[in-house]
């Protein structure tokens, strides 16, 4: 048995090609026990390219795998004590929820009654219990999707992956499922890789996030790093919604750079940036908004668009013929109108410089 220092899952400079295509390039990953990792990045990115190599439904061109400090590179996917989630949830139709997870553990010759014991404490484990007699096609899309992670968990693998789980349920269903998926994750202390190309489902349920672009991992951290400290404008725009604005950085002051934002200056973590052109990612959320104009500390803008949604208003306000901010207020007992002047002030939170343009 491995250390519990040792990284569930390591990946050594892979690199995978299918022809001409680099589908993944040069790949360095390690991955602690017990925590959750999504990988997160448009279609053709190369997250799932990842998960399958990962899965060892591929073999990478390049580099080395190891799960729990073997080496797996070449090993079969049965030969890699890890278990797998997918999208279509791949339940037999004609088993009942039982059979289905009894499945892994009577074709690895466990006896019946044993098979049965541990598949009925996974089923109430993920919370369907009086369940077990009934047929896929007798669930609810999130019902059967616990099934699938019940059938992955019974075989107590070393590490769990998810290929996009989420994706064929409905947004209410999908936020409920990912929550149990978490909860489930922590309280069993799984090791877990997750695919998903929704920025909302991976800060909710990660503890890491591995954002992809074009082969490659364009920023690996923390969901709140993520989103509060893009390193380039791809990630900026990806995770979440996001004001890319052009600035000049005036000066560098230690970790501190004063910035000229359309005339109004501020102060901010320059995260690398150099005196020079750069642009600002400003969250909508971070955006004030006063009627009138000229007040010290703002920009004066005008009111484009107004859309209330409820819990929130949305806006798009003109500053220049060359930026245009979304802005989101919780505000709407009083709601601005559409062609009104406004004093639009910059809170410091929500806020980041990306270094070159």
């Amino acid at each position: 048995m491995s250390d519990v220092t040792t990284p569930a899952v390591e990946l050594r400079g892979v690199t995978k090609r299918y022809g001409d295509v680099t589908a993944l390039r040069t790949i360095d990953l390690a991955i602690d026990r017990g925590t959750l990792v999504t990988l997160l990045g448009p279609s053709g990115c190369g997250k799932t390219t990842m998960l399958r190599l990962i899965a060892g439904l591929e073999r990478p061109d390049d580099g080395r795998i190891l799960i729990g400090g073997r080496d797996v590179t070449l090993a079969a996917a049965s030969e890699r004590n890890i278990g797998m989630v997918f999208q279509s949830y791949a339940l037999f139709p004609h088993m009942t929820v039982l059979e289905n997870v009894c499945y892994g553990l009577r074709a690895g010759g466990m006896k019946k009654a044993e098979a049965i014991a541990a598949a009925t404490d996974k089923i109430a484990l993920v919370g369907l219990a009086g369940y077990e007699s009934r047929l896929p096609s007798e669930l609810s899309g999130g019902q059967q999707q616990r099934v699938a992670v019940a059938r992955a968990i019974v075989l107590e693998p070393e590490v769990l992956l998810f290929d996009e789980p989420l994706s064929n349920l409905d947004a209410k269903l999908r936020r409920h499922v990912r929550e149990e998926i978490r909860e489930l994750q922590q309280s069993l202390s799984l090791t877990a890789v997750y695919v998903t190309h929704d920025q909302q489902e991976a800060l909710a349920i990660s503890d890491r996030i591995l954002v992809m672009n074009m082969a490659a991992v364009a920023q690996d951290g923390s969901p709140r790093a993520l989103y509060e400290q893009p390193e380039s404008r791809f990630v900026a725009d990806f995770i979440g919604d996001a004001n890319i604005v052009p600035i000049e950085v005036r000066r560098i002051d230690g970790p501190l750079a004063e910035i000229d934002l359309a005339g109004l200056v501020l102060t901010l973590p320059h995260h690398g940036a150099t005196v020079g052109a750069a642009e600002l990612a400003i969250r909508p959320q971070s955006v004030g908004l006063a009627p009138g104009a000229g007040a010290p500390g703002t920009l004066p803008g005008r009111l484009a668009t107004a859309a209330y949604l409820g819990s929130h208003m949305e806006y798009r306000v003109r500053i220049t013929p060359e930026i245009e901010l979304f802005v989101v207020s919780p505000d709407v007992a009083a709601p601005l109108k559409p062609g009104c002047d406004v004093a639009v002030s910059v809170a410091a939170d929500g806020v980041a410089i990306i270094p070159g343009r």
